[in-house]
């Protein structure tokens, strides 16, 4: 009986092998008759895709003539030569496609076949099956929008009304401002990279050092400068701003092509911006170091010193490419309920990641 139960063991193992290597044979034919069909249908997208790029360069051959940029023989010429390279890349990419399609039909097994069918289910099978690497991702010609980091120090001030600048109580070398933020660049027109309109978030950290031995005091509902009664080693105010900018953008720009997308670059590019930003004031505090009985003190006073709450001023950019001369006035008033209105100035360098 066991000589009896080898031998039909051994049968029946021989007649598995034999149905599995026809269910193997089966498999992969239907697996190849997939493969077909979805390369068929890639080849009218192929077509599709390369009308549509073609349909995108005749749009901007056409605005460049409509801005007379280029006049109506060059035009035509380049709307010829455009056609000429989509009728190319359509038979050569088409060509890729048939050839593939010829291998699949001339062997059984496919070596791009990954799938292991014993002990697997179909949907493993056809999910290792891949041809969309076949058609590159979609171009994209309106890349209008960037991002990068926004940094700028410099000198600050302020100015007080029916007074100049020098005539200021606070050191023009000692008082700064930094600021530092996230923009967004968008192209403004489609075809033109002119105009740009730059927006963000940026906190602005503005300082003010008071000359004289003069301090910052809140009496009441007012805010002033009165005199130390000791020697101030430091005396500083510093106001911290969270604020959106906006600006409109100017200047020339190289267009850029590359293999999934066109940009345009302002890198060693005149630019000017003009525009403003408006806010809250979310801290003010003072700093102030002086020696008292011999020792060193350091004071810090967080107070409201009466604050303008609500910020709001213009600025303005101009320079070349990623750094330029930066200017930004609050016409939102330092502190409120003052007898003379002063406004903060800054003056100094910016940069944008281009």
């Amino acid at each position: 009986m066991n000589v009896i139960t080898k031998y039909m063991v051994l049968v029946l193992g021989f007649v598995m092998n034999i149905q599995v290597a026809n269910a193997q044979d089966t498999i992969q034919k239907d697996v190849n008759q997939f493969k077909i069909k979805k390369l068929e249908t890639l080849k009218a997208d192929i077509k599709k895709q390369e009308r549509e790029f073609l349909k995108q360069e005749v749009a901007a051959i056409d605005e460049l003539y409509s801005k007379k940029e280029i006049t109506k023989e060059q035009a035509a010429s380049q709307k010829m030569e455009a056609a000429k390279k989509r009728a190319l890349n359509i038979d050569n990419r088409i060509a890729i496609i048939n050839n593939k399609i010829l291998i699949l039909n001339r062997n059984q097994k496919d070596a791009n076949y990954k799938g292991v069918i014993i002990g697997d289910s179909l949907k493993e099978v056809f999910n290792s099956i891949d041809c969309e690497s076949d058609v590159p991702d979609e171009k994209e010609y309106d890349k209008r929008i960037k991002s990068g980091l926004v940094l700028a120090f410099g000198f600050n001030n302020a100015l007080f009304d029916g007074m100049d600048l020098e005539d200021s109580p606070y050191k023009f070398a000692g008082s700064r401002f930094f600021e530092i933020g996230w923009a967004w660049n968008a192209r403004v027109f489609e075809h033109t990279n002119f105009m740009r309109l730059r927006y963000g978030l940026s906190m602005q950290i503005n300082r003010l050092k008071p000359d004289d031995n003069k301090f910052f005091v809140q009496e009441g509902n007012k805010t002033m400068l009165a005199n130390f009664p000791s020697n101030l080693k430091k005396s500083k105010l510093t106001m911290t701003n969270l604020v959106l900018p906006l600006h409109f953008e100017f200047g020339p720009s190289k267009k850029e092509e590359k293999e999934t997308y066109t940009k345009y670059s302002t890198k060693h590019k005149f630019k000017i911006g003009v525009g403003g930003y408006g806010g809250l004031n979310i801290g003010t505090k003072q700093k102030l170091k002086f020696k008292e009985d011999g020792e060193r003190v350091k004071e810090k006073q967080k107070r409201d010193f009466n604050r303008t709450k609500l910020i709001y001023g213009v600025s303005s950019y101009i320079g070349f490419g990623a750094s330029t001369l930066y200017v930004k006035y609050d016409l939102s008033p330092i502190f409120k309920n003052q007898d003379v209105d002063q406004n903060n100035i800054s003056i100094g360098i910016r940069f944008d990641v281009d």
